[in-house]
């Protein structure tokens, strides 16, 4: 079936630069040319092969069908960790595994993800969207340097999934995650942020933080630092930026002072 020949916007195109496929260990030819399609079809252009058994070939190109470009730029390197050196986020499509412990997305979520930690980034993050050996997946050692694992839920009675199906399924999601991202920009929807807190403006909120719950009796004599270190997590993973720390500091100000005035009147 043949894609519709409109061309991809810009703006679509710029999250998914960011975004690289990459292939371990594998070992047919002809899977590697209909991952590239795959990929092309949803305007992904980055492919990464890691140690694959045989390099691509005559057969590679005939099953591309046009993705020729994605294959002729293909990088070839030795091992995963090779190719995910310079990536924030690592994405590792496999089987559910009870072997290594590590947070499992839907392809969806695995998407919506992809494409937040490349919008986050001032310069753009590098986000690889990694898939194993045909007959056995990814080793433990590789799946220690993923930060989670994509799950494609299929059918548990026939779940065996071709290597360039289920690049198609990720590839699929990603472009929608891209577009809807575009879409909600253009209308205005996306939320202008200021820049993400520094670590002194971080630290130095905590430090007031700290007098604070000093200053209206919080702990009730108990040790002050188990609270303050379940707060710094909580406040950390909010992810918060410098205007959202002004804020959260003038609110601490004013119940300074309101408590140095309670303790003055008693």
């Amino acid at each position: 079936m043949s894609s519709e020949s409109n061309s991809p916007r810009p703006a679509a195109d710029a999250p998914a630069a960011r975004v690289r496929i990459v292939l371990v260990g594998t070992q047919h030819p002809g899977n590697i040319g209909s991952a590239a399609r795959a990929m092309k079809t949803m305007g992904l252009s980055r492919l990464v092969l890691v140690a694959p058994e045989k390099a691509p070939s005559a057969e590679s190109y005939a099953l591309a069908a046009g993705a020729d470009d994605v294959l002729g730029e293909a990088v070839t390197v030795e091992t995963l960790a090779d190719a995910v050196a310079d990536c924030r986020l690592v994405l590792g499509c496999t089987a559910r595994s009870r072997r290594v412990q590590l947070e499992e997305l839907s392809p969806r979520d695995a998407a919506a993800r992809a494409v937040g930690a490349v919008g986050e980034a001032a310069g753009g993050a590098e986000v690889a969207l990694v898939f194993g050996r045909e007959r056995t997946g990814l080793s433990n050692d590789e799946l220690q340097l993923c930060h989670a694992a994509v799950h494609i839920p299929a059918n548990p009675d026939y779940s065996s999934l071709n290597l360039a199906a289920a690049v198609q399924v990720l590839s699929y999601e990603l472009r929608m995650a891209v577009l809807d991202t575009v879409g909600s920009q253009a209308a205005g929807e996306a939320e202008q942020r200021d820049p993400p807190a520094s670590h002194a403006e971080m630290e130095g909120f905590f430090a007031q933080l700290a007098e604070t719950l000093d200053a209206i009796d919080f702990h009730k004599g108990r040790a002050p630092e188990s609270a303050m270190r379940k707060l710094r997590r909580l406040y950390l993973r909010a992810g918060l930026d410098t205007r959202e720390v002004r804020i959260l500091r003038g609110i601490l100000a004013d119940a300074q002072r309101m408590a140095m005035l309670a303790g003055s009147k008693r």
